[in-house]
């Protein structure tokens, strides 16, 4: 067993005999850290927000904020993460803080220090330009270049959000000497092994890929964690307990992403803030969606393992890699522990609710989508709030257009099956017939009646499926013109 310790605004912190389900937010409160707050315990509200120090492109260091309320905190053995009570404290305010206390935008107080943080990672963002480099404004972004989605998953329930993002806009850039900005060009801590045991209950990272596929043939039972924003909130508010938890989020050989010629493939472990800057506008319809998935707070931990491991019906990137047509890598232990690898079509992978092909001492590697891309896309998410949302129903469009005739078509759903699924008789309606209004017509009518929708606290069967009947009506909107194949540009670029 290794010594297990977490550094903590600049001092390290043992984390011995602490119990294995103990989130970083219990843990920080429990010594004495309590300007990080439990609102929600599930991800939504941003009042735990902590920043934890990754790797960047360049080998240094990135500040990323985080939910501490979801994170075990065994799974930050070794790393390095600052609370608001780091950033500064009454007498030596942060920039940061001092600019929300002059626009006033804390009142109760009780999100301020998950908004802090929040607006702190933005603040030392490496490519945000500085107020004489920007070019100009828009809605969600101020002329210091700060985006206003780096907010997007910190609510406020009394101070109205003018003076939060007047203090926002308002930040300069980090001076020379601010000690969190030199940070910057260091590594971040480098993963560490972990296996502790406390209480009957065991926590492990292993060092490799290998040692984790061992792992899992011994002990097929044991809970695979990678950015653990699904499995914290059972913890939370559900009571759940892992006797033996592998936290896998941190293994290279599950963080890569490469582009080919003939496919994107994306490592199970990399988190959806690190696909959406690096793959950008290289796959269309993922730029669509990333933004719509939940929040920043939760897009800097969530992978596509994650997402796609738990089986559910109405996570937000099936839909939208079905449509792709996505193929998964999964990798288990062969018999001279070495590493045995099965290519799984993403159609064929759900089998029921919550349940896929997966074998046990299987794990999800990669992701592969192949190419080329279709031309014409789009991801609709029908829910009740613009972001930071489950989805009702999700529909994601990969289309090909060719003389005003449908050449393909891929559409993948959600939120309407016990699965997510491909809408096969759909796609069989709109292939080889025009691209017009009266095939979109006939094609709604088909897409309507796709799945088994059920009433629940989101939404009633009857609204999913009329939602799914207007979905191409949506779609042909957007994409009006029946020689449109001649207009559309790939908006593909190498990474």
């Amino acid at each position: 067993m290794s010594e297990s310790a977490l550094t903590v605004n600049g001092e390290p912190r043992s984390l011995d005999d602490v119990a294995t389900h103990t989130t970083a937010l219990d843990w920080l409160r429990g010594r004495g850290l309590s300007g990080s707050k439990e609102g929600c315990a599930e991800g939504e509200c941003g009042a735990c927000a902590m920043l934890l120090a990754t790797p960047s492109a360049d080998g240094g260091t990135t500040w990323t904020p985080v939910n501490a309320c979801l994170v075990p905190v065994y799974a930050l053995d070794g790393q390095e993460i600052v609370t608001a009570e780091g950033l500064g404290d009454r007498d030596h305010l942060h920039p940061v803080q001092e600019k929300l206390a002059e626009a006033g935008g804390s009142q109760c107080g009780y999100c301020t220090p998950g908004f802090v943080c929040s607006m702190a990672g933005e603040y030392y963002r490496a490519d945000r330009p500085s107020t004489q480099e920007s070019t100009g404004t828009c809605a969600e972004h101020g002329p210091n270049g700060f985006d206003l989605h780096a907010l997007s998953g910190n609510l406020c329930r009394c101070t109205g959000y003018r003076p939060i993002r007047d203090a926002a806009y308002a930040l300069g850039s980090p001076e020379d000497d601010d000690p969190l900005r030199q940070r910057l060009a260091q590594p971040a801590p480098a993963a560490v092994a972990t296996d502790v045991e406390v209480g009957g209950s065991r926590f492990v990272r292993p060092a490799s890929l290998e040692d984790t596929l061992r792992i899992l043939r011994d002990e097929p039972d044991a809970l695979l964690v990678a950015g653990s924003t699904d499995w914290g909130v059972e913890v939370n508010l559900r009571g759940r307990r892992a006797p033996f938890v592998v936290a896998i989020e941190q293994l290279d050989e599950l963080r890569g992403l490469t582009v080919t010629d003939e496919a994107i493939e994306i490592g199970a472990a990399l988190s959806l803030s690190e696909v959406e800057k690096r793959l950008g506008d290289t796959v269309p319809l993922l730029a669509e969606l990333l933004p719509q998935f939940a929040s920043r707070l939760i897009r800097n931990r969530a992978t596509f393992g994650g997402n796609l491991g738990t089986g559910s019906p109405i996570g937000d990137t099936p839909p939208a890699l079905l449509a792709l047509g996505a193929r998964l890598v999964l990798a288990s232990a062969g018999p001279d522990d070495g590493i045995v690898e099965r290519e799984v079509e993403l159609s064929d992978y759900f089998t029921g609710y919550r349940q896929t092909i997966r074998q046990p001492g299987e794990l999800i590697r990669s992701v592969r989508i192949p190419r080329p891309l279709a031309r014409v896309k789009a991801f609709h998410k029908i829910a009740k709030r613009r972001f930071d949302d489950i989805s009702s129903v999700a529909v994601a469009f990969a289309l090909d257009i060719d003389g005003g005739v449908v050449t393909a078509a891929k559409i993948g759903l959600g939120g309407v099956a016990a699965t997510p699924l491909r809408a096969l008789a759909t796609e069989a309606a709109l292939v080889g017939r025009p691209w017009s209004i009266e095939t979109i017509r006939a094609a709604s009518e088909v897409l309507g009646a796709e799945g088994t929708p059920m009433s629940d606290h989101r939404a009633s069967a009857e609204y999913r499926a009329l939602m799914l009947n207007t979905a191409l009506l949506k779609l042909y909107s957007r994409y009006p013109a029946p020689d449109m194949d001649s207009s559309i540009e790939s908006k593909e670029v190498p990474v």
